[in-house]
Order: structure tokens, then sequence, then C-alpha cells
């Protein structure tokens, strides 16, 4: 039995929309972290460091729990809660200025995170599904929307923060904490309200099926090895550039990319890839961009800028694909806790990964460019076949 506030059409401007807010609202404030608790509270860098990675455990780690809680009870309470949980981790980070308080508020806000966002990528999925059995619309174009408008506001984001940080970071945490209560207050009113399912198997049962669900397992291998390369952005990328500026311009240039390019590049894809194919093509791309990066002459700005287009075009085919396959391995009660599976699996290959590829990128070199490339095309030929033919 359900309530609905909006129609189909509506439902999916909403979660577009939100996309875009969440991400304002996030990279209103995070961005600006690290310098906010080494310089204006003078935490020492190993406790900004553990700050950091407490947030993205809270978050990409316990993307399970809030897909598995989607689910249970809709869509509608995870992302209720989760936004009115980030509007008081901002505030509380917003006054905190001991260690304690702010590993608290971080916590809290990646948690949130872990609540809303499985929940907003589950229902975006599951109308990409609906829409193409009704319209025959392929899935990744309306996925591919989604991704862009997250993107877009990343771009956004920072400027708000920048703004806000004139009159201190509490004001760009409150500004933050500001885009989430319109969100809230956005879904409260608009988001369909669905009555609770029974027959849901317990977590720990349904994380077993996971485990043993070799093709879905494979999915998350190769989108890991997407996230694994995505995050030489923070790692490798630096190393190579040495510029701070240059880096800003970079990270601009990737976002930019994806708001202008994604939504044509997934009309083009839809028409001519299957999504096991755009995954494949995707990852590949990736790797042609390290490869580039090791074999151009020279530091600097030319391979740094080359590695950034091929592994954003790559990440323009590969995260709507891999998205749009999800549903195929789910069912009709777990696309929940496969979507969030998805994001915390990939997420624990990053962090194995991390250590040891920093250690290479120590290196310098060709070398670790070269490594890295064969991260992503293992993970093209770890895609694995679904039932549904490619297009036309």
């Amino acid at each position: 039995m359900t309530t609905t506030a909006v129609g189909a059409t509506g439902l999916v401007r909403l979660l577009v929309v939100t996309q875009f807010a969440f991400n304002v609202g996030f990279y209103a404030v995070l961005p600006h972290l690290a310098t906010h608790l080494s310089d204006q509270l003078g935490l020492a860098g190993w406790l900004v460091g553990l700050v950091l990675g407490l947030r993205t455990f809270s978050q990409q780690g316990l993307f399970v729990i809030g897909g598995a809680l989607t689910d249970r009870f809709g869509p509608r309470p995870a992302v209720l809660v989760g936004c009115a949980l980030r509007i008081a981790g901002f505030t509380w980070l917003a006054f905190a200025r001991d260690a304690w308080p702010v590993l608290a508020a971080v916590v809290l806000i990646g948690f949130a995170a872990a609540l809303f966002s499985p929940a907003v990528e589950t229902e975006i999925a599951r109308q990409a599904v609906d829409r193409e059995r009704r319209t025959g619309e392929p899935r990744t174009r309306l996925l591919g929307l989604f991704h862009a408008a997250g993107q877009a506001g990343a771009l956004l984001g920072p400027v708000l923060g920048v703004l806000a940080l004139g009159s201190g970071f509490p004001a760009a945490c409150l500004a933050g904490a500001g885009v989430f209560a319109l969100v809230l207050l956005g879904h409260w009113r608009l988001m369909p309200r669905t009555a609770a399912t029974t027959g849901h198997p317990r977590l720990v049962t349904a994380l077993g099926g996971i485990a043993r669900h070799r093709a879905f397992l494979l999915l998350c291998l190769a989108y890991g090895s997407y996230l694994v390369l995505y995050n030489q952005m923070y790692l490798a990328l630096p190393a190579e550039v040495g510029d701070p500026a240059a880096l800003g311009w970079l990270f601009a240039l990737s976002s930019g990319l994806v708001v202008l390019g994604q939504v044509p590049v997934s009309r083009w894809s839809a028409r001519v890839l299957s999504a096991g194919a755009a995954l494949r093509a995707g990852l590949v791309l990736v790797a042609a961009g390290c490869v580039a990066t090791a074999l151009l002459p020279g530091d600097g700005p030319l391979p740094a800028a080359v590695f950034v287009v091929l592994l954003t075009a790559g990440q323009m085919l590969a995260v709507p694909a891999a998205r749009a396959l999800v549903p195929d391995f789910a069912g009709d009660r777990g696309l929940g806790l496969h979507t969030g599976a998805l994001s915390s699996l990939s997420g624990v290959l990053v962090l194995v990964a991390s250590a040891p590829l920093g250690a290479l990128v120590d290196l310098g070199g060709a070398t670790p460019w070269l490594v890295l490339a064969a991260i992503p095309l293992l993970g093209a030929l770890c895609v694995p076949p679904t039932r549904r033919e490619p297009p036309g």
C-alpha cells in the first residue's frame, strides 16, 4: 500500500535534485575540514588522519546497513533520519573545539550518509528499471543523469564553502546544515510513504547470501577496481602534479567534464553498449589513462591532465553501468542491500589497496602508473555476464 506524494516523473526529479543538494552540502564543508582541524584547532597530523578515516569508515563501510534498512522500511524514513543526523552532525562540528567532540560529530556525519545515500541510490535504480520496462529507455540514461547531478553538486559545493568561510568554518558547517534542512523538508513533503514490508531475511542471513553470490561479488571487484583508480586523484595525482593550485584545477576539470558530458555519453552508450560492455569499456579507458601518464615525457600538468580526462571518460561509462547492473542480481526485495553492499565491498577493496599503492607511488617514475593500469584491466575481466541482451 503506497500513498504517493508525487508521480513517477516528479519522484525522479526529486531524487536527481536531492543528489545535487547532497553534494552541495557535503562539499561546502568537508574539503576544508583538514585545514580547520590542523590550523584552527591545532590537532596533530595523526589525529587529523584518524578523523578523516573515521568519517570514511562510518559512511562507506556502513552503506550496507543503510541499504538493508531501505529494503525493510522504504527510502523515505532512511532519507529523513539521515538528513536529520547530518544536520545535527554539521551543527555539532561547527561548535566542537576538542578532539572527542570533533570525532563524534564526524562519525555522525558519516553515518548519516550511510542512511540517506543508499536509500536515494536504491530508489533511483528502481525508477530507472521501471522506466526501462515501461518505455524501453535504457536504465543507464537516468542513472547517468543522476551521476551528473552529483558531480554538479561537487563542483558548486566548494564554492559555497569558500563564500561561507569568509565568516569562519562554523559558518560553512551551518551553510551545509542548511542545505540538508532543505532536503529534509523536500522529502518530508514530497517523498512517497511506503508501508513497511515483511518477509525480509535477517541481515546476517542476507549478508551470507551476498557472500555466496559469485556474480555479484565479481561486479563488486570490477567496480572496486574503478574506485581504487579514482582514489589516485587523492594519492598518485598530487605526487605527479606537485602544485596544489594545478591540482585544484584538475579536480574542477574532472567535475566539469562529468557535468557537461555525462548525459550525452550515457545516451550514446545506451544505444550501442550493454551495461556490462559499458563497464568494461570504462575500465579500459581508466587503464589507458594510467599507461598514457607513464609514457608521456616529463612531469607536471600534461600527463596529469591526460590521466584525469581518461579517468573521467571511463567514470562516465563505468559508474552508471555498474549501478544499472545491480538490480539484475538483487531480486525484488534486496535492491537496497545490494546497492549498499556494492559501495561497502568496493570501499573495502580501496582500503586494502591504499597502503601498498601509497608505497608504490613513493617510488616515482613510470612503474607505479603501469602497475596501476593493471588494476582496471583485471577489473574488466571480472565483469559478470547478465541475462539482459545488449541494445539494438
